[in-house]
């Protein structure tokens, strides 16, 4: 067969063993498959399994996608992880407790449902960020209490709505901002009174229109600002006087539209 050499792109890396030093083709299991051609077998530089490269290792699995069941034991982590991304979800379960975060991190995006919840305590956020994100919506639950903001914002984006008022009074804003865009009455009229600003305009954006009064007179000027947008005629009758002139306009604007609107349907 003839042999065809693949250019490497400009901006990769120099070849180097992962282990330091230069890469030996003849001490390679895969010495067989050197080049036999674009898109097969392996060539140094380009795609190689004994590199350090995560690209060049990546090609190699990329070409030759049934040897990743083979690699995912390899001693270094660049290739378990790559060689995961490819491997039979059957043979991942070991990688559920390698001691590299990048290989769990493959493993959290195919694991199945029945085996990712032994991540849900993963010690690196990242995987616990990647199993929120995929893990079924009623098993979420036990992660409403995770020790990472990021990760509980996840969650509130896609916990069930029956036990989301659970995370209504987390203690990082950001959560409650994202269980305020999704909480259904009664319980978000609890959250208009929250403590931060952001997440009572977001209240205030979604409460019904017949209670928008509770928030009229709310202490930050962008909350009174949303409820001047939807309010009912009298409720923006109380708010003419606000301290604020981008309130008082958005107030004088949507009470002249309502005089426009009321003379028009009697014409």
């Amino acid at each position: 067969m003839n042999t065809v050499s693949v250019p490497a792109p400009q901006d990769d890396i120099a070849p180097a063993h992962w282990q330091g030093g230069p890469i030996r083709c003849g001490d390679c299991v895969y010495a067989g498959l050197l080049s036999r051609g674009e898109g097969l077998g392996c060539e140094p530089g380009y795609a190689c399994v004994q590199d350090a490269y995560a690209r060049r290792i990546d090609r190699f699995f990329h070409w030759n996608p049934t040897r990743s069941d083979e690699q995912l034991g390899h001693p270094y982590f660049e290739v378990r992880a790559i060689a995961a991304r490819r491997a039979s979800v059957f043979r991942l379960t070991p990688l559920i407790n390698d001691p590299d975060e990048t290989v769990r991190l493959q493993v959290a995006l195919r694991l199945p449902q029945t085996l990712l919840t032994k991540l849900v305590n993963d010690p690196h956020r990242e995987v616990r960020l990647r199993v929120a994100q995929r893990l079924a919506a009623p098993e979420l639950a036990d992660m409403r209490h995770d020790p990472d903001y990021g990760v509980r914002e996840r969650v509130a984006q896609r916990l069930p709505l029956p036990i989301l008022p659970t995370l209504a009074h987390d203690p990082d804003r950001a959560v409650r901002m994202r269980v305020a865009e999704r909480l259904e009455m009664p319980a978000l009229l609890d959250m208009a009174d929250d403590a931060e600003a952001e997440v009572r305009r977001i209240v205030a954006e979604r409460l019904p229109v017949a209670l928008l009064a509770k928030l009229s007179h709310d202490a930050d000027w962008r909350v009174r600002w949303e409820v001047a947008q939807r309010a009912d005629v009298h409720t923006l009758h109380g708010m003419q006087e606000d301290i604020d002139p981008e309130v008082r306009q958005a107030v004088q604007d949507r009470l002249a539209h309502s005089v426009i609107h009321l003379e028009a349907s009697h014409g």
